[in-house]
């Protein structure tokens, strides 16, 4: 998308249509999610739970359907395309719709004109998990020998969010490493375990049974308080870099023109599904930041906001993917 459209799409706000009982029967027929990144990634395994609970309350086939090509692009252009009537739907993460702008030119979708936004179900912070050879045991270890040794350590990573949480990770730090990219965050894995990697930046679920087996060292967290589901992990201010405070999130959009009544309808169900303990006790169980799905107004505005956010980090680390 050119900087020009960009700036014009958050400056114009969404109009959403309204039309009259357009919810009434819906749906009638399967619901398809198509995600933006691969099986086993946190979009993935967020969305597959909610997924379980919806077809629940909707009487239908509720298909996940991974779609994780291109850093997100093919998924996006097949739900921009689809038919606008709430049966297709993206489930993505801010890679697609706050960092794509500022890394790809000529970006085949754009991601305010071509959407509704219905709803964000999750947030969560990252994670810098170690290599345990690397000789490290705290951050300020880990920031020493990089600065030590500039660009000789390396970090991999295998989507977009978590490659600008390590840059902005060594932009607070002030040093400098290799990166190294995978086709999803979880293909690093055997890498960083056998020292091919130095560490790795990743959000919590993801990183999360590493951590847990006692596979990694983990760091530090891009937040300002402690994750309940890794009490022993610092946040940053407490690891001595307090200037390393960094989300990332998930949500649904739907192909623009779908009415505004049956993307009321699916916010509404998804927060029914958060409504459920059952939902709740597992999110913790796997570490994961959910809060009460957005509605459609809010998501709308926050995604907006995201784009000049994202797009800091982005151009002072000088990324691009084109």
């Amino acid at each position: 998308m050119r900087r020009r459209a960009l700036l014009l799409a958050l400056a114009t706000p969404a109009l959403a249509p309204a039309l009259g009982g357009a919810a009434e029967g819906w749906p009638a027929d399967r619901v398809t999610f198509i995600t933006s990144l691969p099986a086993g990634s946190s979009v993935d395994v967020t969305t597959r739970l909610f997924a379980d609970r919806l077809a629940k309350l909707w009487g239908r086939a509720v298909v996940v359907d991974n779609r994780g090509g291109a850093n997100g692009v093919l998924a996006c252009q097949a739900v921009a395309r689809a038919k606008p009537d709430g049966l297709t739907l993206l489930s993505t993460s801010a890679m697609t719709h706050a960092a794509n702008p500022w890394l790809i030119d000529k970006l085949p979708y754009d991601p305010i004109a071509d959407f509704e936004a219905v709803t964000r179900f999750g947030n969560s912070p990252f994670v810098i998990m170690a290599n345990k050879r690397l000789g490290v045991a705290t951050l300020a270890e880990l920031i020493g020998r990089l600065k030590a040794q500039p660009g000789v350590l390396n970090f991999g990573w295998g989507a977009v969010p978590a490659r600008v949480a390590a840059e902005l990770f060594l932009q607070a730090a002030g040093a400098s490493a290799t990166q190294i990219g995978y086709r999803g965050n979880q293909a690093a894995f055997p890498d960083l375990l056998e020292g091919r990697l130095s560490f790795q930046v990743i959000d919590v679920v993801g990183g999360k049974p590493l951590i847990d087996r006692g596979e990694v060292l983990a760091l530090a967290l891009s937040a300002d308080r402690r994750h309940p589901g890794l009490p022993a992990v610092p946040n940053a201010a407490e690891a001595g870099l307090p200037a390393f405070r960094f989300t990332t999130w998930s949500g649904v959009y739907a192909p623009r023109g779908t009415p505004a009544e049956i993307v009321a309808r699916i916010q509404a169900d998804f927060a029914a599904a958060f409504a459920d303990s059952a939902l709740a006790a597992r999110f913790a169980e796997l570490g994961g930041a959910p809060e009460p799905p957005a509605s459609p107004t809010d998501f709308a505005a926050f995604t907006r906001a995201e784009l000049p956010r994202w797009g800091e980090i982005i151009r002072g680390a000088g990324m691009r993917l084109d």
